[in-house]
């Protein structure tokens, strides 16, 4: 009873529009005061960058109250000073810096350019002939050992967004975007200062008609020497681990979370592996496809793709029989790349008296009469001389793959010779095996297990968990040695890649997460389930009814605007300014706009409307510009492979 009395108490002392806001109300005003003091880049720089690096009060989002922050060690209300003024040609015949280098306040560096500007780039400026687009020459902005600023003549290929700002390519075009040329000019500047020592830090502060000035810090490091993390581990990647554990064993947070039952009950190793494609080119010989490992007793080559085996007793009367006497004579072939073999002949067989002919047993060939079975001759044993004959009997599709026995056998009255011999033709040209030797298949299949790195053919498919959308060109390699040197293409050639794998230590039993799955699993939007174990060990399920707080309204999308504006082409290429190379070199550059109270579309100077305020869809136009950018560029890649 004392709580309630204290809280009508409560409610009715609040101020009566307080009183009356809802909490949807309170989310508006809060998000609305939030937007107006970060919105935008601007919104960020006036509100809390720059007066946070130069050391002026930033107040809170709802301005209640002013803090003095010190993010830096020194600090320079103006720390750069760019002016530039064009000449009548329209070039930029006047562009001095002035730089506070120590950050004391005052500026103690001086530059001149001692060239006119006929074009500006993201990290330097062109010079040419005042007035035309001749005799240019490229300089890009760059700091000496000392960390002066300087300009150093490159070509224009070291040079990036370059554009055209002299009479060549239009009128008055440096005091017509005198806003947008200064902060190119200074940009550049900038990213040389920074290069060049990394602990400072730089915000514009503001553009006073032809001069731009920056304000700026010496951040994240103190000493005199301009090393700081991130340019430190660059140098020694190895550094890295020693820290990283330093900085666990001191933080609270990490050694409470490595404490916990998930932290103590699991750890997580890293398991390299590779998915590697072995090709060999091997040179063929005839020995190689088909040979004679025993019996027979002679091969002849006539050339590199033939043998010629060759078996039994072929002098005349070598063999004696006296009345009728079996002679046997076997001989093994080994056919080791039955696929290569492209023609196998039985070109020859004979004897004095009788002779027949067998392939593993298989009687292919007998004579002089026919003799089919494995006992004496049908006929008469004595012929009185010797017969041969040419069959020319394929056998290619009884020499498969392994050994095969060649039995000649003859039978001899008095005294007599046995004769056979086999050609084989052979492919003898290069051949190439192939096979993938994956050890990344176990981790693959593992459930614990997540790939976290991938480099395929040198490019980074993957780089921690997250895909990098980058993708090898087929590859093509010279394979083998000698003759059989050749060009082989495929998709990859070797995947190097790292998993994650979670280990279950077993230290501590992992907590039990089953109770939030089954309200997730089963709860409505109307009605909430939940399941609660027991002190026997059993559950007890439970429904009640339930409900979301009511939404307010919100809009379909945010209104914005689209406008367009008249842009000369002033872009330069290494073949001089691309507008001179186009009919027309008037375009247009596209803004879009977050339209403000009453659908008023906040246009800019010389902008015109081309759509009101409302919900615009222009993906489809965007993916085609993306698709175009992408295509023109995959088609000036340069690459020394024949096409």
């Amino acid at each position: 009873m004392r709580s309630g009395t204290l809280l009508l108490v409560a409610a009715l002392s609040l101020p009566a529009p307080l009183h009356a806001q809802t909490a949807e109300d309170r989310a508006r005003a809060a998000a609305a005061a939030a937007r107006a003091k970060s919105a935008d880049s601007d919104a960020l720089l006036g509100n809390y960058v720059t007066p946070g690096l130069a050391g002026q009060p930033v107040t809170t989002v709802d301005t209640s109250k002013a803090f003095t922050p010190n993010l830096a060690c020194r600090k320079s209300a103006t720390l750069l000073e760019l002016l530039a003024q064009p000449n009548a040609t329209g070039d930029i015949g006047t562009l001095s810096i002035s730089r506070d280098s120590d950050l004391d306040g005052s500026f103690d560096e001086a530059l001149t350019v001692p060239v006119p500007a006929s074009g500006i780039c993201a990290n330097g400026i062109i010079s040419c002939t005042p007035g035309t687009w001749d005799a240019c020459r490229f300089f890009r902005w760059d700091a000496s050992a000392s960390e002066s600023l300087k300009l150093s003549q490159v070509e224009l290929t070291d040079l990036a967004g370059c554009y055209c700002v002299n009479n060549s390519c239009g009128n008055n075009l440096v005091w017509g975007n005198m806003a947008s040329v200064l902060k190119d000019l200074g940009g550049g500047v900038v990213g040389a200062l920074t290069t060049a020592d990394p602990r400072i830090g730089v915000a514009q502060a503001s553009i006073d008609g032809p001069v731009i000035r920056y304000t700026g810090a010496q951040t994240t490091s103190c000493s005199a020497e301009p090393r700081i993390g991130v340019t430190a581990y660059k140098a020694n990647p190895g550094a890295i681990a020693g820290d990283a554990y330093g900085a666990a064993q001191a933080s609270s947070v990490f050694q409470a979370l490595s404490a916990s039952s998930t932290g103590t009950g699991t750890s997580q190793v890293s398991r390299s592996c590779t998915i590697t494609r072995q090709i060999a080119q091997e040179e063929m010989t005839a020995e190689k496809i088909i040979d004679r490992v025993s019996g027979g007793y002679a091969t002849y080559a006539s050339n590199s793709s033939s043998r010629t085996f060759v078996m039994g007793s072929p002098s005349d009367n070598s063999l004696s029989g006296r009345s009728c006497t079996l002679f046997d004579f076997h001989m093994t072939l080994r056919v080791k790349e039955a696929e290569r073999l492209q023609q196998v002949l039985l070109t020859r067989f004979g004897g004095d008296d009788w002779a027949q002919i067998r392939i593993d047993g298989e009687l292919v060939g007998s004579g002089p009469e026919g003799w089919t079975g494995s006992g004496l001759p049908p006929g008469k044993c004595e012929k009185k001389g010797a017969f041969y004959v040419y069959p020319n009997l394929d056998l290619t599709a009884k020499l498969t793959q392994g050994d095969h026995d060649i039995w000649l056998r003859a039978a001899v009255a008095d005294g007599g010779e046995a004769y056979a011999s086999i050609e084989a033709k052979v492919d003898v040209g290069c051949k190439t095996t192939e096979q993938l030797v994956d050890t990344c298949s176990g981790y693959a299949s593992n459930d614990a297990c997540r790939l976290d790195d991938e480099e395929v053919d040198g490019v980074t498919t993957y780089r921690n968990g997250v895909n990098t959308g980058l993708t090898p060109l087929p590859q093509t390699r010279l394979m083998g040695t000698g003759a059989c040197t050749t060009q082989i293409s495929r998709d990859f050639f070797e995947r190097k890649r790292s998993y994650a794998c979670t280990v279950d230590l077993g230290a501590v039993s992992r907590p039990d997460l089953s109770r939030g799955a089954y309200i997730i699993d089963h709860s409505t939007e109307t009605l909430l389930a939940d399941r609660v174990r027991n002190a026997d060990g059993g559950y007890s399920l439970t429904t009640r009814a339930f409900s979301l707080p009511v939404f307010g309204s919100v809009n379909a999308c945010e209104p914005i605007c689209k406008t367009r504006k008249a842009q000369a082409n002033t872009a330069a290429a290494p073949d001089g300014v691309t507008g001179a190379r186009q009919t027309d070199p008037i375009g247009w550059d596209t803004f879009y706009h977050a339209c403000q109270d009453s659908n008023v579309c906040p246009a800019g100077e010389g902008e015109e409307l081309v759509q009101g305020c409302g919900c615009i869809d222009d993906f489809p136009e965007a993916v085609v510009m993306m698709q175009t950018v992408r295509l023109g560029g995959a088609d000036m890649v340069c690459t020394s492979a024949a096409r």
